[in-house]
């Protein structure tokens, strides 16, 4: 059977059905859905930051290429006794110092890991961000599978609804029969109870109906979603066309575009730049450094020397032969106020420079470790992105071979239905004319409810299925704009 004749089988069906209910101020469709979804969903914009955590990194890799400047600055008093750094003596005071200084370091030669850093970091920003599509693409599907089952849900409730119309009208017409004595009372009580349960199942499929909008609500994050609820679409038809497209060719393109490949890969390739950075440990590092610095100090300084007349000679020897005592004249500083602040340090300047090696010999096997870790971590990856390849074949098939059967399924379940229709049309004239009891005509209804359930059912799976099948040939629900 053609789809459109089975769409036309639905349409016939659910004509005339009514959903009782105040008018909703928006109807949301799929695409406005999901467009809302990418824009609004947690899981997404954690994922997002996760991208700019990656840019940061990048930035971070690229600074180590650049010298490392220091500046640093001090001031500090010595109590008691202590060594004036001006006059070089002893003294019993209080002193202050200022220093400043600044430092300069430059790696010249660190085996290529500041490089590789860097084109890991680089890496890591198209790994973060297939992973943001990859998840952008997951919340896609997410959306469309609660939003077809909406739809679902209220064709159910619509069938349901319409049924028990149909039922009160026959009690209502059984009980002018019965008066008439033309079917017993019993069959009254029967009908009576396909109301009630008539009921029952509206009232399970309002609660499925309601629970079904809370997730789909709760998956866009919307925090007012009392009144939401989205548009009626039953458009079943195939437009693009995708399963005259064979498993190869879909799988074909499947492998150029899936995000789940293209992040293996490129945590594959991290994988390998890991590897030749934890080996650059093995080398020398080669760098440069600069240093300069100079002082300043607040204590009085020597300016002359003069006899001290206390004590202007002290003895420091004698003669040999004469014993004649050998004098030398005792000098006491002249101490003066410390030179300006500005002109110390001008005076106190001192400046180092140079190269420093450094040849690693042992460092009890944390290189070797580290570069073994690494390649079991590129093994693993290596595994992973083959796994990954085998995944997407088997999912590619799978799914092509579901949707085909849910194609089938449904086909088979729309000609279910029509026959049942009959079934039931022939019943309800031998009920209207007594030639049928009221468990018989019962059974004969509850046959047609079935049918009419497994359509709607069959059908939504069938259109979730296309869209699976859509999204690994690349179609997407709504384009997706990579930032």
């Amino acid at each position: 059977m053609k789809i459109n004749k089975i769409n036309s089988l639905v349409f016939a069906m659910l004509f005339g059905f009514g959903l009782a209910g105040h008018a909703q101020s928006k109807q949301w469709t799929l695409e406005e859905c999901v467009r809302y979804a990418l824009e609004n969903n947690i899981t997404i914009k954690l994922t997002e930051l996760d991208v700019k955590n990656a840019e940061i990194d990048k930035r971070g890799a690229l600074g180590s290429y650049l010298p490392s400047v220091n500046g640093n600055a001090s001031h500090s008093w010595n109590i008691g006794l202590n060594q004036n750094i001006t006059t070089g003596l002893l003294e019993n005071q209080t002193t202050q110092y200022s220093s400043v200084g600044a430092s300069v370091g430059v790696d010249i030669y660190r085996g290529l890991q500041n490089q590789n850093t860097y084109r890991r970091a680089k890496l890591s920003i198209i790994a973060s961000k297939y992973q943001l599509l990859k998840m952008q693409e997951d919340i896609s599907l997410n959306v469309a599978s609660a939003f077809l089952q909406i739809l679902s849900n209220k064709e159910d409730l619509k069938v349901k609804k319409e049924q028990l119309v149909i039922d009160e009208k026959r009690y209502a017409r059984s009980e002018e029969m019965v008066n008439a004595g033309t079917i017993p009372r019993g069959d009254l009580f029967d009908l009576k109870a396909t109301v009630a349960t008539d009921k029952q199942n509206i009232a399970v499929s309002e609660n499925n109906l309601l629970i079904s909008k809370l997730s789909l609500a709760q998956l866009l994050q919307l925090k007012e979603f009392a009144d939401f609820d989205v548009i009626d679409d039953t458009n079943l038809e195939d437009e693009n066309n995708i399963m005259a497209q064979s498993p190869i060719e879909i799988y074909s393109k499947a492998k150029e575009i899936r995000t789940d490949l293209k992040l293996a890969q490129t945590n594959l390739e991290i994988a390998e730049k890991n590897v030749t950075i934890a080996r650059g440990a093995y080398q020398p590092t080669l760098s440069a450094f600069y240093n300069f610095n100079t002082r300043a100090s607040y204590s009085d300084i020597v300016t002359g020397a003069t006899l001290n007349t206390a004590n202007p000679t002290s003895q420091i020897g004698y003669v040999q032969g004469t014993n004649q005592a050998v004098l030398q004249n005792n000098y006491s500083p002249v101490l003066g106020n410390a030179a300006p602040i500005f002109d110390q340090f001008n005076d106190n300047k001192g400046q180092s420079f140079g190269l420093q090696l450094s040849v690693p010999i042992f460092n009890g096997w944390s290189v070797k470790n580290n570069v073994e870790r690494s390649k079991v971590n590129l093994e693993k990856s290596k595994i992973d992105l083959e796994q990954k390849s085998l995944d997407l074949q088997r999912d590619v098939y799978t799914a092509f071979t579901d949707a085909r059967a849910a194609l089938n399924t449904y086909e088979a379940s729309a000609v279910t239905l029509e026959a049942r229709q009959q079934a039931y049309n022939y019943a309800k004239e031998k009920y209207d004319v007594g030639l049928m009891n009221s468990f018989d005509f019962t059974q004969a209804q509850t046959l047609l409810t079935n049918a009419q359930s497994d359509v709607i059912r069959t059908k939504y799976d069938y259109m979730f299925k296309i869209k699976i099948i859509e999204f690994y040939f690349g179609i997407p629900i709504v384009p997706i704009i990579t930032k």
